[in-house]
């Protein structure tokens, strides 16, 4: 990111007291994810006339968010933005505060006793809702969690029930895929990834034999990338199963091949394998398209024992309709994959609907004083600052994050008139404060501790990395104690 691409110009000002120029800027950002870590590295790299100081906070002792705690192992890809992200830290010019709580060990009184300006980059890591009948049955689960399970998030548990023969999974976005990936993937071909050992010997144990994806769209209308896609088709001893009746396009799906690099590849692999030959392995991974989940159906002890679905069509306008058809198939867990949520954050307004922290570009808003006549209206949260998912909500790439936090900068740089003033700006004074409270807080040298605990880690057992799981290990090791 250059500079050019903010080119803020922006004139010293004098702080609310009207005696010191703004000559520096403390800021926080709250989430050490790609969102936050973005944010730091644009503002620093920005065109300014200030000095910038940055304190990066996260709840988790690591870094790098839904990258090390959302995303399946056995994507490879991954480790270069880890690289990009670790490049970004151990440049020196970011200080790292990880196993911090916002809300239990800081609040927004002790963000603006220390600094100038916050930016929450929190993420959204709660599964949306599926509102269908059964949902809440024993066996249904959400992806998040599950995601959760098999990255090793030091915040869950660590056993899985992983006994049930036929699995459904709900969604066709790339996370559905990655869940019904891990359930059908044999766990000996894991073990390449830095899974740790509680999760491969749940995973060996499973009984699965047949997991079955669910889309109410049709074949040209899914959410996940080609990549994601050709992935399923390289599973060891699972047969990929696609029905004919799923292929019969209308107009709008032709156009959609035509048209979309992107959707005809997809096309081309679906069509592939509806050659391919079945039968042989032990596992399957059955695809659904035009099928939307309608109920979970009880097995008559409380637990799940079928999904239940109406077949769809398209309508002509690269939509579906339902055609009254009801399926019933037998399974004994669900996965619903229908996309994340965010999590309200003490004192910063919150959408409920949404999920996000209600914002202009950036710019936190709340509801309007209505002593002063603005009932209904919003207005900005000067001092509070929001990017990536909390911010948008849970859609795009990493490339969107990125665009995301060139906006809120942004916005940042030219609000410095509006900026908090600080009791104690001092870099110190932070970490006297974590230390009075007894916060065992991790830093970058403390990640790094703990990166190169792991790697040996995996070293010894022939693998690139093995993941510390419990959060106290993970603390005690980057703390040397």
């Amino acid at each position: 990111m250059t500079s050019e691409e903010i080119d803020p110009v922006i004139d010293p000002v004098v702080d609310p007291v009207g005696k010191v120029p703004m000559t520096k800027l403390r800021l926080a950002i709250v989430g050490a994810g790609p969102a936050g870590i973005y944010a730091a590295d644009i503002l620093l790299k920005a065109e300014r006339n200030f000095d910038v100081s940055i304190d990066l906070f996260d709840h988790l002792p690591a870094p790098y968010g839904l990258v090390r705690y959302g995303v399946a192992p056995d994507h490879p890809r991954i480790k270069g933005i880890i690289n990009a992200l670790r490049d970004v830290l151990d440049r020196g010019d970011i200080r790292l505060f990880g196993n911090v709580h916002y809300g239990t060990d800081i609040v927004l009184d002790d963000l603006k006793k220390h600094y100038n300006a916050v930016i929450f980059a929190t993420g959204a890591v709660r599964d949306a809702d599926l509102n269908i009948p059964g949902i809440e049955l024993q066996g249904s689960y959400g992806a998040a969690e599950f995601v959760s399970w098999f990255d090793g998030h030091p915040d869950f548990p660590r056993t899985w029930p992983l006994d049930a023969k036929e699995v459904a999974v709900v969604g066709n976005g790339n996370v559905a895929l990655d869940v019904a990936r891990i359930l059908a993937k044999h766990a000996d071909d894991l073990l390449t990834t830095e899974i740790p050992a509680n999760v491969y010997e749940g995973l060996t144990a499973s009984p699965v034999t047949d997991v079955h994806i669910f889309g109410r769209r049709g074949p040209t209308s899914v959410k996940f990338t080609p990549l994601e896609l050709r992935e399923l088709g390289e599973l060891r001893d699972v047969d990929m199963i696609v029905y004919d009746e799923d292929f019969d396009y209308d107009d709008a799906a032709r156009t959609a091949v035509s048209s979309n690099k992107q959707v005809f590849v997809m096309d081309k692999v679906l069509n592939q394998w509806r050659q391919r030959e079945t039968g042989q392995a032990s596992r399957r991974l059955h695809l659904h398209f035009f099928s939307k989940p309608i109920e979970i159906v009880d097995d008559g002890t409380g637990r799940v024992g079928a999904i239940r679905f109406e077949r769809t069509a398209p309508d002509g306008e690269g939509g579906v309709i339902g055609t009254g058809e009801i399926r019933e198939l037998p399974i004994q867990a669900v996965y619903r994959a229908v996309g994340y949520f965010g999590s309200p954050l003490p004192d910063i307004p919150f959408d409920k609907k949404r999920g996000v922290i209600p914002n202009r570009e950036g710019q936190v808003l709340r509801k309007g004083d209505p002593s002063s006549g603005s009932v209904g209206a919003h207005e900005q949260m000067y001092g509070v600052y929001a990017t990536g998912w909390i911010k948008r909500g849970p859609v795009g790439l990493i490339g969107h994050t990125k665009s995301d936090a060139m906006e809120t900068v942004r916005h940042l740089i030219n609000d410095l008139g509006n900026w908090w003033a600080p009791e104690s700006p001092l870099e110190e004074s932070v970490t006297a404060m974590l230390d009075e409270r007894g916060i065992a807080y991790t830093n970058l040298d403390g990640w790094h501790n703990l990166d190169q605990h792991e790697l040996a880690l995996g070293e010894a057992e022939g693998r690139t990395r093995i993941k510390v799981v419990p959060r106290d290990e993970m603390v005690s090791v980057s703390r040397q104690e």
